[in-house]
């Protein structure tokens, strides 16, 4: 698939066209806010945010970033997928 990751965005994108993205802007050096999560909905259903916030997750992970999840998407992705809580930051637990 399609997959582009940038240091703090990863994104879907199909003909140069980005059709789904996760966004986790730097709230200091060591912690992100995954604030934003969109799927146009050609795609919905199938896959493609939960593959977003798994890219996401492995990127923190290589960095050593934590997460402070404020998209209500990654708040509940996160609440699905309790073996990827070693990426939130304190405040997030």
């Amino acid at each position: 698939m399609p997959f582009v990751q940038h240091e703090n965005k990863i994104v879907y994108e199909e003909e140069g066209v980005v059709l789904a993205e996760v966004d986790f802007p730097a709230v200091d050096e060591k912690t992100v806010d995954i604030c934003h999560t969109f799927v146009d909905p050609s795609l919905r259903g199938k896959g493609i945010a939960g593959e977003l916030m798994a890219r996401a997750v492995a990127a923190l992970r290589e960095t050593g970033r934590k997460a402070l999840p404020t998209c209500p998407y990654a708040e509940h992705w996160f609440d699905e997928h309790p073996e990827c809580g070693d990426v939130l930051c304190e405040d997030a637990q």
